[in-house]
């Protein structure tokens, strides 16, 4: 069938046809072994593929030198054994239609001496990268030789393994370390004027082309603006971009805006929710405008509005939707398929990239699926099995999950939900208006509900008895939990919680502490909420740094505010007891270090102490359920049904799932009802 849909037209780069406008950029998930991309990382890819995307890019950052050693999962592709594994991938993606590129690199100061053969970390000149910390060795002439072989290797290694192309990052990496002027201090023949800085790159090109031939696909992410006064112009970029391409010897530009030595720095680069969508897509097409040249692009082009718009206006030829297919997989083929309306939606939460930069697998907030592809799968198959009776009992991000699962699986489901609509604690959090995106996590479970016939019943605080009058063949339970504050030695009954702060139920006050004994999203929201709204306001954490929860792409729009409205920062201190004295509250700090104890006077106490299970309805039914309540973990780890029987003369199985279990996160909760109630 021919399509008008500017996303879906072919596209020509060199000899390679690429089946659409859409890819996925290079990024590192961490799902590597050894640093080789095995099954683990090609199922990953593979699914993309099967999704519909016409290219996916592999190997964020891949090694090419031994004193380049990892920063966060990067595979090695100076190592001969990575090959077979390379052609196992690309065998694969090929087959589902898809073509496969690898980007290679050199991390210069981007990573640390303190890892794999503890080599001296490597830059042009030695100027430390606040993020990475290390104070680097300047390059010298043998260093930039071998390090050149190194990239030509390492390209005729992704040749030999299938794939069908390379792309060299540039992007705050050893290569465009020699552009910057706030990383190249350098006197010789690879400092000062332009054609010195640039000197390095072309030896590198040139010694792939000459490793790999003319035919091979060769491209660069790279930096076009440092946007950042010590940095690299938007003037001088645009004309490495032109010389780039004029060399004749490159086949597309990958190109971003903005510099990444410092989690503030980075966060304008990868933006998150509350910043406008795609927010450097303009400056991507006059890169585009300026070469005539094939340009490709992905920052926050999460929805496929925005990347029809950006191939429909000429400012890409090819839009990476990276983030957005790490929450949906099969996009593209959706797009094919008239079913848009069923992309599950990035929220631009940041939980897969922070989870990267803190040396962890990247997982969607809302789609535990990603990066579990051996033993869940990204679309629900109907079961084999008799139809049951599934209640679930609460509507937050678990039991909407598990509603939408289990009537995917052919079951009959009925939900209950307390309040007049389902959301749970998603919805608290969407009224701090910069996070509102977050709400799309139960707006598209809501709706594939209805699609599904799912019976909603709002308004309705379930108890025994309406459980018992649906004649349920299985019981989920996701009430979730509430705020505790029972963890004071006195006083409980005069602090107010992060909950009461968001949904606007606590009264106003000019002098407050909060503490946080969470280090996540919640507590830091209270805080933003009240400093933003004109509170003198002092943050207090038993933690030895600001929100360990919170990673580096979402941390700095806290930083920020506590900055701009003057939050005092308290660490190592705890909160013990709270007492009224007169019209004003003291609360009682103890400091575990030096054993000694200290009192604030304040107007108001905010807590956030994660959640308590609420799990009455939970206990009330355990004893007429077959399995007790009980979960089978081998089972569960493998995504296998649940058998267990302690009740034979039991009606129902009865499970929990979420905060009705413990306090964790959005991401857990999900993944509780999905590898669950997939076995039903």
């Amino acid at each position: 069938m021919v399509t008008q849909d500017p996303l879906l037209q072919t596209y020509q780069l060199k000899h390679l046809t690429l089946r659409n406008r859409v890819m996925s950029t290079a990024h590192e998930p961490a799902y590597s072994e050894d640093g080789m991309p095995k099954e683990r990382y090609r199922l990953y890819h593979q699914e993309k593929a099967k999704g519909g995307m016409a290219m996916t890019m592999i190997g964020g950052s891949s090694i090419i030198s031994p004193d380049s050693p990892e920063a966060f999962g990067n595979l090695h592709v100076y190592k001969d054994e990575i090959v077979p594994w390379f052609q196992e991938l690309s065998d694969a993606c090929h087959e589902e239609g898809a073509a496969v590129m690898c980007q290679i690199t050199h991390l210069g100061r981007r990573t640390s001496w303190s890892k794999a053969d503890w080599l001296p970390v490597l830059a042009p000149s030695p100027v430390r990268e606040p993020a990475h910390r290390a104070f680097p060795k300047e390059a010298e002439d043998w260093d930039i030789a071998r390090i050149t072989r190194d990239y030509a290797s390492a390209a005729a290694r992704c040749k030999a393994g299938g794939l069908d192309g390379v792309e060299i990052e540039a992007y705050g990496h050893f290569m465009d370390q020699f552009w910057s002027p706030a990383t190249n201090l350098r006197d010789d023949n690879f400092g000062g004027s332009l054609d010195n800085r640039l000197r390095f790159t072309f030896a590198v090109i040139d010694a792939i082309r000459a490793e790999v031939g003319d035919d091979y696909i060769l491209g660069l992410r790279l930096v076009a603006d440092e946007d950042w006064d010590k940095g690299l112009s938007k003037a001088d970029g645009i004309e490495i971009c032109q010389r780039l391409v004029a060399s004749g010897k490159v086949d597309f530009l990958n190109v971003i805006r903005g510099h990444i030595e410092s989690d503030e720095a980075l966060s304008h680069v990868i933006p998150n929710m509350g910043t406008r969508s795609s927010p450097h897509l303009d400056f991507a097409g006059e890169v585009r405008t300026a070469t005539r040249f094939p340009v490709f692009h992905a920052a926050r082009i999460s929805d496929v509005a925005t990347a029809r718009h950006a191939i429909a206006e000429g400012k890409l030829d090819m839009v990476g939707m990276t983030r957005a297919h790490l929450a949906d997989p099969h996009i593209t083929r959706k797009v094919m398929e008239g079913r848009e309306h069923e992309i599950r939606p990035c929220v631009g939460a940041g939980y897969c990239i922070d989870r990267i930069y803190e040396g962890r697998s990247a997982y969607c907030i809302h789609n535990p699926a990603t990066g579990r592809e051996a033993t869940v799968p990204q679309k629900v198959l109907r079961s084999s099995g008799p139809a049951k009776k599934v209640v679930v009992v609460g509507g937050g991000p678990a039991g909407l999950e598990a509603a939408r699962v289990s009537a995917a699986r052919g079951h009959e489901v009925v939900l209950f939900e307390a309040a007049n609509e389902p959301g749970g604690q998603v919805r608290l959090a969407a009224q701090l208006q910069r996070r509102r995106e977050i709400v799309g996590i139960v707006d598209w479970r809501a709706e594939r509900c209805a699609d599904l016939g799912v019976t909603i019943k709002t308004n309705t605080y379930a108890q025994t008895e309406e459980v018992m009058a649906e004649s349920p063949d299985i019981v989920v339970v996701a009430t979730g939990g509430l705020p505790n504050t029972g963890f004071l030695d006195a006083g409980e009954d005069l602090v107010v919680t992060s909950w009461d702060v968001l949904a606007g139920d606590s009264k106003a006050a000019q002098d407050i502490l909060l503490f946080d004994d969470n280090g996540a999203h919640p507590g830091m929201m209270a805080a933003e909420a009240l400093a933003r709204g004109g509170a003198k306001l002092e943050y207090v954490t038993p933690e030895r740094y600001l929100a360990p929860e919170i990673g580096g792409t979402n941390s700095p729009i806290y930083l920020k505010a506590f900055s701009e409205c003057n939050v005092r920062i308290t660490l190592a201190e705890r909160l013990v007891s709270v007492r009224r004295e007169g019209n004003r509250l003291a609360a009682t700090l103890e400091n575990e270090y030096s054993k000694t104890a200290q009192e604030r006077m304040v107007d108001q106490v905010v807590v956030e102490h994660g959640t308590l299970p609420l799990d009455e309805l939970y206990f009330g039914l355990k004893d007429g359920a077959v399995n007790r309540g009980a979960v089978d973990y081998e089972a569960l780890i493998a995504c296998r049904p649940q058998e267990l029987t302690f009740n034979p003369e039991g009606s129902y199985q009865l499970f929990r799932v979420g905060d009705a279990v413990s306090s964790r996160n959005i991401h857990a909760a999900i993944y509780d009802s999905l590898r669950l109630c997939m076995t039903f």
